[in-house]
């Protein structure tokens, strides 16, 4: 009878079982993108799911080359140039110029023809967004993975729709994800995702390339990602090259401060976080509330983005840290080391100065543990993982318990990167 109340003593003072220590939430364990298997079933050459009907070029090959085709008789040159890079075609006595390349990587890539140096569209197959101007694309299969492919799931919404912006005196496009349910189960509300673009491109990406919505729908159905809105709008506050196009909405306000930019490069940083910052806080994010139900506290709301979208979001959610919970930076950061032109290899990476990066955000470990429930950064093996490790072991060393490393075996600086960071990142959302 002593030993059982003993313990049972025991039992209490240390928390053991239902109550006490055991009651602080445990760590969200991160699911990393699955990756194809080197065993898995190939494919067979085919048309690039892109085409449009009966056209056959380009052709995915079966060990990943791609075949394109383009009928120019009148050229003197044509090149066709995959994310980024030229390559010179041959032309055939019927005045239609082929190349087949390298073996690609699998996901998807941008590609566009140049004609006696103008960029021209192939015209046989859907057009995108990249590098600052339209472009084509072709997908690469990856064998033995299925999660960004349509499945017999339940599926989502992807909503278009316009706004008028008073701080820019302009109609703004965005594009909203409402997870399966969404429409039937009106009570439900939402927690919400924030995902931002690259450079060079627009809201439609995550969708168009990235199959957010196809990613998300998978995930939800077998059980690895919690039901979430994911709001994507342009990185730009301005609209392209002048004032807003369109009937002017009533009482419409003059353009804010760093209004006006174009397409490309907006201002990162800054007071509230930048132009977009203070877009995001007092147009955006109170638009996406009054119009969709969702959970409007900061520990529902989290934004990412790629690259130029990456920064964005460090610089936007770090100086509004009473808006966000979840930060998730992909292959874009404050702290990513940066190559020298002609440069091969990314520089040796300088310590992290806890004091002063991020706006000082993280120089009280503890206290950025208590405001932020995720703080995922990732990369591709092909970009600079070595010194994402070095970060992430410096801020585990600091008392950091809340960041993720992901790193996407055998990705540079693409699609496929991303989707799996999107994967990934998602996997911790929310929990």
């Amino acid at each position: 009878m002593k030993r059982v109340l003993f313990l049972a003593l025991v039992t209490a003072v240390l928390g053991i079982g239902t109550g006490g220590a055991q009651t602080k939430k445990a760590r969200p364990e991160m699911i990393p993108a699955p990756l194809g298997s080197p065993s898995a079933p190939g494919f067979a050459a085919h048309p690039s799911p892109y085409n449009f009907p009966n056209v056959q070029y380009p052709r995915i090959e079966s060990d990943s080359r791609v075949t394109f085709r383009f009928r120019a008789p009148d050229a003197k040159r044509v090149q066709v140039s995959i994310v980024n890079v030229p390559f010179d075609m041959v032309k055939g006595d019927d005045g239609v110029w082929t190349y087949t390349s390298a073996p690609q990587a699998p996901g998807y890539h941008n590609y566009w023809m140049i004609v006696d140096g103008a960029i021209v569209l192939d015209p046989g197959t859907q057009a995108f967004i990249g590098y600052g101007h339209m472009c084509n694309g072709f997908e690469v299969p990856e064998p033995g993975v299925d999660w960004y492919d349509l499945k017999n799931v339940p599926h989502g919404n992807v909503l278009i729709k316009n706004y008028f912006a008073k701080s820019t005196n302009s109609w703004r496009k965005v594009y909203v994800y409402t997870p399966p349910g969404y429409e039937t189960n009106t009570k439900a509300r939402y927690p919400v995702l924030y995902l931002q673009h690259g450079g060079g491109e627009d809201q439609r990406v995550w969708i168009e390339m990235g199959r957010t919505n196809v990613i998300l729908d998978n995930m939800i159905a077998e059980g690895k990602a919690k039901p979430f809105i994911v709001v994507m709008e342009t990185s730009a506050v301005g609209a392209p090259g002048a004032a807003g196009r369109g009937a002017a909405a009533p009482s419409a306000a003059p353009a804010a401060p760093g209004a006006g930019r174009g397409p490309g490069m907006p201002g990162i940083g800054g007071p509230g976080g930048g132009p977009y910052g203070q877009f995001m806080v007092k147009e955006l994010i109170p638009w996406v509330d009054a119009n969709f139900r969702t959970l409007a506290g900061r520990e529902h709301r989290a934004m990412a983005g790629l690259s130029m979208g990456g920064m964005q979001t460090a610089a936007v959610t770090m100086a509004n840290l009473d808006k966000f919970a979840y930060i998730g930076l992909f292959s874009g950061g404050a702290a990513i080391p940066r190559r020298a032109p002609g440069q091969t290899t990314p520089p040796e990476p300088a310590p992290l100065d806890l004091k002063t990066i991020y706006n000082g955000q993280m120089a009280n470990p503890a206290e950025f543990n208590k405001r932020v429930k995720v703080f995922f950064f990732s990369c591709g093996s092909e970009e600079y993982p070595d010194a994402l490790r070095k970060h992430q072991e410096q801020l585990i060393a600091a008392g950091i318990t809340n960041s993720y490393l992901y790193i996407s075996p055998g990705t540079a600086h693409e699609w496929q990167t991303w989707r799996r960071s999107l994967y990934s990142f998602s996997s911790l959302l929310f929990k």
